[in-house]
């Protein structure tokens, strides 16, 4: 089947994202926990970055060994090089003020824009039909209410404890919780050393100081509420925030809700995001991950379980290029060893899902969610924002996307299977398997949120 008839098969397929996205109104209520906070974001260029670098008398060496954690501006500039080299996406911490301030007044931001995966599939999944949303925020001071969609139906805790709209609370004795997420763009060069480095990918490298959701803060309203009323979703994040022994008492007191709300008999839904702290990351996979129905990630994320899960398997491929046929691979092993029911892959041109045969959602209503994803993402990256529902589908107007198959294929062609090509579902070591070939976006505007959104439209739209 050659380019321009796929291009025509796979675009009958995404007509249908209108009406699945419509389906979202069967949908009571969303929960999204457990990380909202304020991103701060700029495009920083390899002219900058190399400016930086000759600043602090960086080295390649100095970059490679430098430590997850920020405790110094040259930290931070050693964080961005390093992503903006490989192409890759990283979340690093820092306990002290000093360094956010540095960021501030140095680099700067050129817009603020919602941020955390809780905050940021809230606002998505305003959009939809679904009827409540109710979402986590550790801290709620009127700038974080402003970036919030302005719906009734999207809520989060007052002073009092009590849900109301996210958009009109203003806790006003509340620090503001913001992230700095510096962008940078495929294609563009700096300079370590004497030599150049052309960017592979367009990315970000995020850098936070955050105390309030760094401890997971849980809110009690929201906690009760829960507990109350239950919930058809829980799409649940944050663990990349902690860190150390206190990151630790933290997570170990989520999964005691977490125990106790899985009782309700909600899906529940784990994003993996970028947990720089190992002992955290491994916590989360042998205590948190079992307690849900489902888990998201994206290719760096994929290495990251690998490590402290299966360490030998991650050794195997920690240093390769990372494609269609590696990945799929690595989540397969993820799969039987978490035994998580379904586990959905997102990088660029091809997400995966890996489900139980008998799960919860048929294999057809998994591949209209990822769809739908896959079309609201699009528009995210094109547009760099959603704000109302006609955003949600920008992407397909005047049918100006294009799709991307080469991932599509390679998986086609390892798993030696024309069905996933042309169907996107097929059966694999008794696992249903499914493939959505993504909606190509030339010069992204943004890649913040990117999974967040795809991961939770995904879920709530497989119907």
């Amino acid at each position: 089947m050659d380019d321009a008839i796929l291009q025509s098969h796979w675009f009958e397929k995404y007509k249908n994202v209108a009406a699945q996205i419509k389906k979202t109104a069967e949908i009571e209520l969303v929960a999204a926990g457990f990380n909202t906070n304020i991103d701060a974001v700029v495009k920083i260029s390899g002219k900058q970055i190399s400016a930086l670098a000759k600043q602090f008398s960086l080295s390649l060496a100095d970059v490679q060994n430098c430590q997850t954690v920020l405790d110094s501006p040259k930290s931070v500039v050693c964080g961005i090089i390093k992503c903006f080299i490989n192409g890759i996406a990283e979340e690093w911490l820092t306990d002290k003020q000093s360094v956010d301030k540095w960021i501030e007044e140095i680099i700067g931001a050129d817009k603020l824009q919602m941020g955390g995966q809780a905050g940021i599939i809230a606002n998505a999944l305003a959009l939809t039909d679904t009827q409540k949303i109710a979402v986590n925020t550790a801290s709620h001071p009127k700038i974080l209410s402003g970036l919030f969609i302005e719906s009734e139906k999207l809520q989060a805790t007052d002073e009092s404890g009590k849900l109301v709209p996210a958009c009109k609370i203003n806790r006003a004795q509340d620090v503001p919780p913001v992230h700095r997420i510096i962008e940078f763009d495929k294609g563009d060069v700096l300079v370590l050393e004497g030599r150049e480095y052309i960017c592979p990918k367009s990315n970000r490298f995020i850098a936070t100081y955050d105390p309030l959701n760094a401890k997971m803060q849980i809110n009690e309203g929201f906690k009760t509420y829960l507990l109350n009323n239950g919930f058809d979703y829980f799409i649940i994040a944050g663990y990349n925030l902690l860190s150390g022994g206190d990151g630790l008492i933290a997570a170990q007191k989520s999964a005691e809700l977490l125990h106790e709300l899985k009782k309700k008999n909600g899906i529940m839904h784990l994003e993996i995001a970028s947990t720089q702290d190992k002992k955290i990351r491994a916590y989360m996979m042998e205590k948190i991950a079992p307690l849900c129905d489902s888990i998201g990630l994206n290719e760096r994320e994929t290495l990251d379980v690998l490590e402290v899960i299966l360490p030998d398997d991650w050794q195997k491929i920690k240093n390769i290029p990372l494609n269609a046929e590696n990945l799929f691979e690595a989540v397969i092993k993820i799969k039987k060893q978490t035994k998580v029911k379904r586990i959905q892959l997102h990088f660029f041109g091809l997400y995966i899902c890996v489900q139980d045969k008998n799960y919860k959602f048929s294999a057809t209503q998994s591949l209209n969610g990822m769809l739908c994803a896959a079309a609201v993402a699009a528009s995210k990256a094109s547009l760099g924002y959603l704000q109302n529902k006609q955003d949600l589908l920008a992407s397909l107007e005047k049918n100006r996307a294009k799709i991307c198959f080469s991932e599509i294929i390679k998986l086609s062609e390892h798993i030696k299977s024309n069905a996933i090509l042309n169907s996107g579902i097929t059966e694999y070591d008794g696992y249903d398997i499914i493939a959505v070939p993504t909606l190509l976006v030339e010069n992204p505007k943004t890649l913040v949120g990117m999974g967040d959104t795809i991961s939770s439209l995904s879920l709530v739209c497989a119907r």
